[in-house]
């Protein structure tokens, strides 16, 4: 998605998001660029995450692990979400990893790829896979040349305001109440990501935070009702929004950070994670030649 900030003839902004597979100008490919294996293997359901990822031109390959997160991390009143979305991203990232490595790992019933499905489905919300059959992405095995080298990229995000972590909203009031709390003060985006190149195990991590300024008068819009009319998976957003509807960007007076990181995949903090692992590499690893 793309942030468009425009101003009419009476000088006012008017703010739209546009779904885009492309940029202004063709990235170059930083996996090719910095001598790094390809396709990346991408460990996330997320529409928003592979579309991030066309955008930067980046080859994947979805393989997805889903795990348990409701016993992993601190989520009480003043915990560290920073902590907790790395807590996150780590756990999946070692989750997959161990299911990539496993030469009998395969989802062999009806009933385990229906678990997975829904697993992933809140990431997934309505948004199609056109990139890869959605059945394929759980069968957790990998060509030969990404048996011999890859790179294994795994993120999470939460939704933060006033030092309480928000997640999914149990129901329609509580996503009124999380908008409401918008118009008083911000909320923010806290995302991590981990990136873990095999075989060498060399690992990088790293947090993005942005923050989005809601104009006060969301909070007397009816904006979540209009949402459920609309058809939108409130119930399925951390913190009862998606930021990209655009009953919902006509509301946002700024954002501090990047869209791509509010739609929880910071491009350059990706990239900054990418040129780090390649530097670790030429420390200490080259890839064996075969024989």
């Amino acid at each position: 998605f793309s942030l468009v900030v425009k101003r009419d003839s009476t000088c006012r902004r008017r703010i739209s998001f546009k779904m885009t597979a492309s940029t202004s100008h063709t990235e170059i490919n930083p996996l090719l660029h910095l001598n790094l294996p390809s396709p990346l293997i991408l460990g996330s359901g997320s529409f928003t995450r592979k579309l991030i990822l066309e955008e930067m031109n980046i080859p994947f390959v979805l393989k997805v692990k889903p795990i348990d997160e409701q016993y992993i991390g601190d989520r009480s009143e003043g915990s560290d979400p920073s902590k907790l979305v790395m807590t996150l991203a780590k756990a999946k990232n070692e989750a997959l990893i161990t299911a990539l490595l496993d030469t009998n790992n395969v989802v062999k019933d009806d009933t385990a790829i229906s678990q997975c499905h829904a697993a992933a489905a809140d990431d997934d919300h309505h948004h199609h896979d056109h990139n890869q059959d959605n059945h394929d992405k759980y069968h957790l095995k990998l060509d030969h040349d990404l048996q011999k080298e890859c790179i294994v990229l795994t993120a999470d995000q939460v939704v933060t305001h006033s030092k309480s972590i928000l997640e999914k909203p149990i129901d329609i009031q509580q996503a009124r109440d999380f908008v409401q709390r918008y118009g008083v003060s911000p909320p923010s985006t806290v995302g991590a990501v981990v990136m873990t190149h095999l075989p060498s195990g060399i690992s990088v991590s790293g947090v993005d935070i942005s923050t989005i300024h809601f104009k006060s008068d969301i909070q007397y819009a009816n904006l979540v009702d209009k949402l459920v009319e609309d058809g939108a998976p409130v119930l399925s957003c951390a913190g009862g929004l998606m930021v990209e509807h655009p009953f919902v960007v006509e509301f946002i007076e700024k954002i501090d950070g990047t869209q791509d990181g509010v739609m929880g995949l910071s491009k350059d903090l990706v990239r900054r994670l990418l040129v780090e692992l390649r530097e670790k590499l030429d420390d200490g690893w080259s890839v064996q030649p075969t024989n």
